[in-house]
């Protein structure tokens, strides 16, 4: 048998019911007797992935600012809710679906498309849409053991399992939603092999933060680990033991059940027999696409999560989008808007998919992007553009036209941002972490250093990564040159394409490296001279507490610190006595290579720390592109020798030293420090703090560490990289230029934050009632008087807003300066960064 059709569409998931919806839309307008299209569902039942979502799960409409484009309905709402309205659209719209019709083979091309069926029949087609998503091919734990019974890739009812040990493995939305379904009558681990949940939706992230956080559930997280084996058997009784290399060692948990949900790989075999052709030959691949959906073979097209959008609405908008451009209808896409407000301040006449195109192609570091993939980056990045004086009037007018026309737009749209050419986008010393691209004209870096050399970057290029990857401050100035056009886009979405991105990641990391050998060695030479000295390098990392070498061992290679800190110490006695600490950015071990072949000190880790390894050939030849180089080195390792020296003979300063790294304080940036000999506890600091932020204090003095009259009050250290940053759904955490870590008004008072928070510095409270006035309090006594009230009753108003994350800020806003610094009246709190922690121990040692 032969049926012949216009449009035949594979698959009725998501994408492919809103295709068919909308083909039958059109054949109801022109009258159609006969359907032109047949949509074609392998399984007895629509929309199985949605099928297969875990009972009663909780389905969410992301992206939240993009429109919804379809015949078929959609909103947020539970598996069987929209399961439902999908199943009275169908009925409703009298779609042409055809169950049971699984397709084996796809030949020929547009206009003439034979697919064979799996009971033998043949459909024609003029064109195909593959909407058939990745669901049938979940990706394996890849370690021994992943086939073992009750190592599982799906999870159908979280209510089937009651009082079992199970651990989830993913990071993403799927992960999250089977590990919470399983928490309310489980023990459940989860295993995040990255550091955040840098790809789960919102609601997701929100949910699984507060299960971790939430002490009546046994939900614990394990960041940064990755799976080992599973075996059989387990400690007492339990069928299986997983062991997972977490940053701690090995970790064996004795459990009833693995779920693993690592996400899908694409049916390529099938795709590929089509003729559709990959990028390359990473499993996880996905076809390349035009504009329309439509692959390298004509009249093919690919919509859905094959095609990298595995977001229903998205695929949805897809599905509504490609059954007009066959029909020959060149309408918008849903998020055309989107783009449009961003791109309205450049210097170009130009439409958006041009312009998307033009960027995609000037930046090779998004080329291999899919276009698609490239289109969501660029809308949840910033669009920058310089103008020169003059003209950059006219662009903010145009803006700011712009801005009225759309102030009642919820959520707010972003719009081209504009400089004036010359200005500083950034300078150095600033904290920031987004990460810019250049797209067209130039952007000039001035190093810090006096007489230090400048650097032009010209389109293609990028810059920002330093501070990126490692949370330091940034190390040069950044000024916009001529016609300078730039996308900026923040750590999160950086590190969800670095995480999911082989190339992006390798890509980055190579200019870091290539950067930091010019910042150290050879800040004169080109790009093009350090490529292969860069190649000869390099990246390591250690957990906290590892050893990047020890005293007396044989020495070939130094370490430029990438990201943490890291302690030195050497043998005096049978104590191992801290001589130093050194912070991301700074050079380690170069003795080695410049006459000392025997390591001096111990280098350890004090918290988690990547570094750059350059062996003696590599530091060779850079030496050899700047021999004045070598001097300046000498006279560095000279000084660090000399102040080595100088805590090896005062013990009591190398044992301060190493309670500050003790307590937390090698990841600080800004940290309270109090001397106990000078302090007479009236707690005016605490007093000062709560008056000073609305009646609720950010710092606790009396708890804390103590060490040689060094008092560490519990008070936020404002991290190098702060952990409080990771996971906050509304983004409500940010750190100012001069790297103060604090939280604005858009806090939804998950608890994230303060679960992430290693030192307790953050706690959830209501909002304190006003108090009266100090003169009321000493006149009249009214009131508690000055400070927070300890136990106080919320009024109605504070509850109904809930509780809200509270840290300290360092008095951000404030010109006088940290309040509990400024109210201390001996001199004994002071906030001091990590550049100033030797002049702590050593007038303690005095």
């Amino acid at each position: 048998m032969t049926a012949s059709y216009r449009i035949a569409i594979l698959g009725s998931g998501p994408a492919g019911l809103s295709a068919a919806g909308r083909a039958a839309y059109h054949d109801r307008e022109s009258g159609a007797k006969e359907p032109s299209y047949v949509l074609l569902e392998g399984s007895e039942v629509p929309a199985k992935t949605i099928q297969r979502y875990q009972k009663g799960k909780h389905v969410m409409a992301e992206p939240g600012f993009l429109d919804l484009r379809s015949d078929f309905a959609f909103a947020e709402g539970t598996r069987e809710a929209i399961l439902g309205t999908w199943d009275k659209n169908l009925a409703e719209q009298g779609v042409h679906i055809r169950h049971g019709a699984e397709v084996t083979k796809i030949k020929g091309s547009k206009g003439a498309f034979d697919l064979s069926l799996a009971n033998g029949e043949t459909i024609v087609a003029e064109h195909v849409i593959l909407a058939i998503g990745l669901e049938g091919n979940p990706r394996k734990l890849g370690v021994p053991g992943d086939d073992l019974p009750r190592v599982e890739y799906h999870l159908a009812d979280p209510e089937e399992f009651s009082d079992e040990v199970i651990v989830v493995v993913g990071a993403g939305d799927s992960a999250i939603e089977n590990a919470l379904g399983l928490a309310k009558q489980n023990e459940v681990v989860i295993v995040n092999r990255r550091d955040e949940f840098s790809r789960a939706k919102e609601g997701n992230l929100s949910g699984v933060l507060a299960a971790i956080s939430d002490p009546s559930k046994k939900f614990s997280c394990l960041y940064r680990t990755n799976v080992k084996k599973v075996e059989p058997g387990g400690e007492g009784g339990k069928p299986l033991t997983f062991f997972l290399e977490t940053p701690d060692g090995e970790r064996a948990i004795a459990c009833d059940r693995i779920i693993g949900r690592l996400g899908a790989i694409p049916p390529r075999k099938f795709v590929e027999a089509a003729g559709v052709a990959f990028p390359n030959d990473r499993p996880e691949a996905i076809p390349e696409l035009s504009r329309r959906y439509e692959s390298n073979v004509e009249g093919l097209f690919i919509i859905g999560s094959l095609a990298g959008y595995p977001l229903i609405k998205q695929a949805m908008n897809q599905g509504y989008d490609v059954i007009e451009y066959i029909l020959g209808n060149d309408i918008k896409p849903a998020d055309f808007p989107l783009l449009e407000y961003q791109f309205h301040g450049l210097p170009y006449e130009r439409e958006v998919d041009e312009l998307l195109a033009l960027f995609q192609r000037r930046i090779p570091m998004f080329a291999q992007l899919n276009s698609l993939a490239f289109r969501e980056l660029v809308i949840e990045s910033n669009v920058i553009a310089s103008y020169p004086e003059g003209i950059v009037d006219e662009a903010q007018t145009k803006l700011a036209a712009l801005a009225t026309r759309l102030k009642n737009k919820k959520p707010a749209p972003r719009m081209t941002r504009v400089f004036l050419e010359g200005e500083y986008i950034y300078r150095a010393g600033e904290y920031g972490t987004s990460f810019f691209t250049i797209a067209d004209g130039e952007v000039v870096l001035e190093s810090a250093e006096p007489n230090g050399a400048e650097m032009r970057l010209t389109r293609g290029q990028f810059f920002g990564e330093m501070s990126l990857l490692s949370g330091r401050p940034r190390l040069d100035h950044a000024r916009a040159g001529a016609n300078c056009i730039l996308v900026e886009t923040p750590r999160r979405t950086m590190i969800k394409l670095m995480n999911s991105n082989e190339e992006v990641r390798r890509g980055i990391d190579w200019i870091f490296i290539v950067r930091e050998l010019q910042r150290h060695f050879a800040p004169r030479s080109t790009i093009a001279e350090l490529r292969d000295i860069a190649d000869m390098t390099e990246i390591r990392q250690f957990k906290a507490g590892a050893a990047l070498f020890g005293e007396g061992e044989p020495a070939s290679s130094l370490h430029v610190i990438r990201s943490g800190t890291v302690t030195l110490s050497r043998k005096v006695g049978a104590a191992d006595l801290v001589v130093a600490q050194l912070r991301s950015g700074a050079l380690l071990g170069e003795m080695a290579l410049m006459g000392d072949p025997v390591r001096r000190e111990s280098a350890t880790a004090a918290v988690a720390v990547e570094t750059i390894e350059v062996g003696r050939e590599a530091f060779l030849r850079l030496i050899a592109l700047e021999e004045s180089q070598v001097v300046p080195l000498q006279n560095e390792a000279s000084r660090r020798m000399t102040d080595n020296a100088l805590m090896e003979v005062r013990p009591e300063a190398g044992s301060v030293m190493r309670f500050l790294m003790g307590v937390g304080l090698g990841e600080a940036t800004d940290a309270l420090v109090i001397d106990e000999d000078l302090c007479i506890g009236c707690d005016n600091c605490e007093t000062a703090c709560a008056e000073t932020h609305g009646g609720i204090s950010r710092l606790d003095r009396k708890a804390g560490s103590t060490h040689a009259h060094v008092h560490v009050p519990v008070a936020c250290r404002h991290c190098e990289q702060p952990h409080c940053m990771k996971d906050c759904p509304p983004n409500a955490i940010h750190r100012a230029p001069n790297g103060q870590v604090y939280i604005d008004d858009t806090c939804i008072g998950c608890g994230n934050c303060q679960v992430n928070c290693p030192y307790d510095v953050i706690r959830m409270a209501y909002a304190a009632p006003k108090n009266p006035g100090l003169f009321s309090w000493m006149l009249f006594g009214h009131g508690p008087g000055p400070g927070e009230v300890l136990d106080y009753e919320p009024d109605a108003k504070s509850v109904a807003r809930g509780k809200k994350a509270v840290k300290c800020d360092a008095c951000v806003n404030i010109s006088g300066g940290p309040a509990c610094v400024s109210a201390c009246p001996t001199g004994a709190a002071k906030r001091i960064g990590p550049e100033r922690f030797i002049e702590l121990v050593e007038r303690r040692s005095a």
